[in-house]
């Protein structure tokens, strides 16, 4: 092993060595092995039914591996305590998943008040979790159905972000907002990405948000992982299957 590849396997903080995961006869993941470093926004590429929100739940131990390990921080995910886990690790999801019941200040507080933060402690993060994602302070008494599609997917990101976890693990955050609200809280997301520096997993199927958002890129393949790149050795890449994901891009003359 060279000094660049154990550099890079001592600053992982999320590993996959050899994974698999069965359901019944069918094998979602086959051999899974990837490391995910500090600070950065691995992007899980694929069709759907490629593997990549399997992969994304054996993170936080929703799912557990059939065989091979995940680890996480150092530790297997099965070592956790699922519970602590979880609410080590932020979780973001297409439609905010957020509770329909609960104010906006209630949605973003559970995780804090959950772990027992002092009323004071949580109604300052709340305040400065709104200023952080762009959400006005009148609009914490409101529930989510009184939101725009755009507003609850920033109060999913403030809760996620809430206790302050080192870890993020965002399933296609933006597929269900109109174009323009999208690029908007995609360029948003960039920058609160470098002020926060966590280390972000995101699942998506659309080439350009990939290349935006990634620092790499995973290409999921029918439950195989095809490789993991960076942007530019991604576009430019000779591997077959990389070059059919790529290729519907360019002649529709996107910009990739």
């Amino acid at each position: 092993m060279s000094n660049a590849d154990e550099s890079s396997k001592s600053s992982a903080v999320i590993e996959f060595r050899g994974v698999d995961y069965r359901l019944g006869d069918q094998n979602l993941l086959h051999d899974i092995s990837f490391s995910v470093l500090a600070g950065e926004t691995l992007v899980l590429l694929g069709r759907s039914g490629a593997g990549k929100t399997t992969a994304l739940k054996l993170i936080n131990r929703l799912l557990t591996p059939t065989s091979g390990e995940v680890k996480v921080n150092g530790r297997s995910t099965t070592s956790w305590d699922a519970i602590l886990l979880r609410r080590s690790i932020g979780w973001v999801i297409q439609e905010s998943g957020l509770f329909p019941h609960y104010s906006v200040e209630r949605n973003i507080a559970v995780v804090p008040r959950l772990e027992r933060w002092a009323p004071e402690r949580v109604n300052a993060r709340v305040s400065e979790l709104m200023q952080v994602v762009g959400l006005e302070s009148n609009l914490t008494s409101r529930y989510p159905h009184q939101l725009s599609g755009g507003q609850r997917q920033r109060v999913g990101v403030a809760r996620a972000l809430a206790a302050d976890p080192g870890i993020l693990l965002m399933d296609e955050p933006f597929g269900a907002l109109d174009p323009l609200t999208r690029a908007e809280l995609q360029k948003e997301f960039l920058a609160l990405q470098r002020r926060l520096r966590k280390t972000v997993v995101m699942v998506t199927h659309d080439l350009r948000e990939a290349l935006l958002l990634g620092t790499r890129i995973a290409l999921f393949d029918s439950g195989k992982l095809v490789g993991v790149f960076t942007s530019h050795d991604f576009v430019h890449s000779r591997d077959e299957r990389v070059r059919e994901y790529v290729g519907p891009f360019r002649e529709a003359a996107l910009p990739i």
